[in-house]
């Protein structure tokens, strides 16, 4: 954990156990498979839990086992309240938190705010909207430039290669500061802030310990979404503040989350992905 995040997301009472925890972290689809048919599961992690508490691990780190087309190995979320069907099931997610809990374990689950699947029911309807609908308020779509709005709303590149811009047959464009299948939500938008503070708790009822906050310094992006102006954005991540990263907004964003972890009993923990000069 960095510690940029440490005053908003560390626990502050109690053990603080995650100060000299061991957590392990198991990509679920290759780590141990419990059905038989040939892809990793939640069965095949259950069946692996004696051996890892018997390691002296602590708590172990899940990836994303959502439903999702993959096209991001999970990170490319279409339900954030579900198990994807070749991982096996929401029933199959109780046991594994249940069982692990009797070994000793915690379980930390990743929470992936940023971004969402092209499939997920919220950019479905946007895409079915018209340009300036309510819908496509739960994303960031900017019309283009150009004289018939052909550039790219900014200079913005991907993550992954390529502008960080797609076009819909609309005219618009949508961000994807990631892959174009992972488009960026607005957090501006506060249908979208509700929706992540109903995902923490829903899981916190299930019984997880914690989550990873995938690209922790994301979510927000300047006002007005300036160019950076030259290329090679990506070098420059860590070590510049960009206007799609790192903008302050995003500490009022863990400040609530941490208040939601600290209303649980058993010092309920988030960690960040962050990267940020």
């Amino acid at each position: 954990m960095t510690d940029l995040m440490e005053n908003a997301i560390a626990p502050r009472v109690a053990t603080r156990w995650w100060r000299d925890a061991v957590i392990y972290q198991v990509y679920v689809r290759s780590f141990a498979d419990g059905n038989g048919d040939g892809i990793g599961d939640l069965l095949g992690v259950r069946s692996r839990l004696r051996y890892l508490s018997d390691l002296g691990v602590d708590a172990v780190w899940l990836t994303p086992f959502y439903p999702s087309p993959m096209a991001d190995f999970g990170y490319d979320v279409a339900d954030h309240r579900d198990v994807d069907p070749v991982f096996g099931s929401l029933a199959d997610a109780r046991e594994l938190i249940d069982d692990a809990h009797r070994h000793g374990l915690r379980i930390i689950v990743d929470v992936v705010p940023n971004h969402t699947s092209d499939r997920h029911p919220w950019f479905q309807a946007a895409l079915r909207a018209a340009p300036g609908s309510p819908q496509r308020e739960y994303y960031v779509f900017r019309d283009g430039r150009g004289a018939q709005g052909e550039l790219p709303p900014n200079d913005w590149e991907s993550i992954f290669g390529g502008p960080a811009w797609t076009r819909l047959p609309d005219g618009q464009w949508y961000l994807h500061l990631f892959a174009p299948e992972q488009p960026d939500l607005n957090w501006e938008h506060p249908p979208v802030r509700e929706e992540f503070a109903d995902i923490l708790r829903f899981w916190l009822d299930l019984g997880v310990d914690g989550f990873r906050i995938d690209v922790a310094h994301g979510m927000i992006k300047a006002p007005g979404l300036p160019d950076v102006g030259h290329p090679g954005q990506v070098r420059m991540i860590g070590a510049e503040v960009v206007p799609f990263f790192d903008q302050d907004g995003v500490h009022e964003i863990h400040r609530a989350w941490r208040r939601i972890l600290d209303s649980y009993e058993g010092e309920r923990i988030g960690v960040a992905e962050a990267w940020a000069p």
